[in-house]
Order: C-alpha cells, then structure tokens, then sequence
C-alpha cells in the first residue's frame, strides 16, 4: 500500500527535491507550501508539471506552519481524502545570520517558531491518526550544527535546531508504544543546493550589527569561504534528498533514528552518536529499554 506523506516546507531545497524522489517510489506525497497562490505559485506550478511529466502522484498543498489555521486545513485535506498520514516530514526551517545581540527578542522567537513550534502544530494535528492506527513515521531534518562544529553569528538558528533536535530526541521515545518509527536526518553545511544561505535572514538591530563588525568584519564571508572549501567537490545536495526518500521506502522496523549526511565533516557524527549511547543506556538503568527505537 502506498504510503500517504506530508513534506512541510517543500517550496525548494531538500524538501523539493524530496518529494520528488519520495512520489517517484510509488507514494503520494503532499508538498506542503507557504502562499502557494503568490510567492510559491511557480514551485507549485513545478512540482505539478513535474508530477504530471513522470506519472507520479505530487500536490502542493498550502501550509503555513506558523499558523494553527493553516496547518488544521492542510491536514484536515489530507484526512478527509485518505484518511491516514503515514509519514510526516519536518523539513520546514529558515535561516539567520548576523551576531546574535544584533536580533531582537521578537526575531529570536520567531526563528523557534518556524524551526521549532512549528513542528509542535504539524505533531498535534497528525499523530492522534498514526497513534489510533499504531503505526506512522516522523524525520525531522536536523542540522549537524546540534552536535557539531558552529561558528559564529548563526547562534539563533543553531539554537533553534538543538531546540528542534532535543524535541525530537524526547518524542521518539514517547511514541515508540504507540508503533511510530521517528529518524532524524542531519545534514552538514551544504552551501548549495538549497536556499538556506541565500535566503538567511538579517537582524533588525543595524546599529549593533555595525558595530560588530568593528570586530569581525567579514566573518560571514569568511566562514562561507571556508566551508566551500571543505566541501567535496564531488558531492551535493542531493545526497540528503536521496536519503530521505531511501529512508521512507524502508519497511517499518529497518529505519535508523539518526542519520548524518555531513561531507565536510564537522564532528556532529561523534558526538550524537555518544550522546544518542548515554541516553539509551540511561533508559535502561530506568527499566525503560523498551523505548529506544531498535
């Protein structure tokens, strides 16, 4: 039976190319937009050509996953035309630069809205189905940044996907009774391929960002330099999406709960795998070893 799946943030990027690959498999896949009447008319407009080129079942959907409303309509769709969701999807993210005393409080919670809370809406709204069926699965798209190296002025972004990872992290065992699988895909760095860097936003505070840059004029320039240096040249983005549709064509029981797909290579792959062990082995000591996800 085909799977039924909602992608969140499937405008461009890893969740574009990921619908694709995931429809291409058989499933149907909901590509779920922002505005998919205005700023996102031409990648609705894509993905449905792209459907309809291939013989594969592609909607876009409009989700806003900053809005309660918007989320409810989406799902409810989805619900009254199959009755079922059984993968979700949270790859709806968006990224800042700049030094973190330059963003407002008001941008600050923001970022944790759409990185954080909105995967809050996307959960409250999905898992009663999967959990009254006992069975579904959830892949957050993380980012090596939660264990990996970081550097600077990208702090509210990287703090809200450790917020985003430690939620996962907590759910995953909360829902391993219920027969739902959970995989956090992390990606490394990928400076192309997506519009993450050139879609960053900015912080509102001009004065202070000026003033930081008394000190460390260039830094972004510098960092994304770097970081296209140590990038393979051999490899793109393209290897998450890929993953992520590999990952939804397994049977139930062989999906992994942590993958990292980081060609530069910033250590998060070590230090998730011991945190991901201690947790686990603390589970245990607490007679609750039935909830890591085998």
């Amino acid at each position: 039976m085909n799977n039924i799946v909602l992608i969140s943030g499937a405008s461009s990027g890893f969740g574009a190319a990921a619908a694709g690959k995931i429809a291409a498999n058989g499933d149907i896949v909901y590509a779920g937009m922002r505005d998919i009447a205005g700023r996102n008319a031409e990648a609705a407009e894509a993905a449905r050509k792209d459907a309809d080129e291939r013989g594969v079942d592609l909607r876009p959907v409009e989700l806003d996953v900053s809005s309660d409303e918007s989320v409810g309509a989406a799902v409810s769709g989805i619900l009254a035309a199959h009755e079922r969701i059984d993968v979700l999807v949270h790859n709806a993210g968006h990224m800042v630069t700049g030094p973190v005393e330059a963003f407002t409080p008001a941008q600050v919670a923001e970022i944790y809205d759409t990185n954080v809370i909105s995967t809050q809406r996307l959960n409250r709204a999905v898992l009663p189905g999967m959990r009254q069926r006992g069975t579904g699965y959830l892949m957050w798209v993380g980012s090596s940044s939660t264990k990996g190296g970081t550097p600077p002025y990208l702090g509210p972004y990287f703090a809200a996907k450790a917020a985003e990872d430690a939620l996962a992290v907590s759910l995953a065992k909360e829902l391993v009774r219920w027969g739902i699988e959970t995989t956090i895909v992390v990606p490394g760095s990928f400076t192309s391929g997506t519009n993450h860097f050139a879609h960053s936003g900015h912080p509102e505070d001009s004065d202070t960002a000026a003033a930081y840059e008394l000190r460390y004029a260039g830094l972004m320039e510098q960092v994304a330099g770097k970081l296209a240096e140590l990038f393979p040249a051999d490899v793109d983005a393209s290897i998450v999406s890929d993953e992520m549709a590999r990952l939804v064509a397994l049977r139930s029981g062989e999906r992994p709960f942590r993958v990292h797909l980081d060609p530069a290579d910033d250590g998060s792959g070590v230090v998730s795998a011991v945190a991901d062990h201690i947790q686990n082995e603390f589970l245990g000591r607490l007679d609750l070893g039935d909830l890591v996800q085998r």
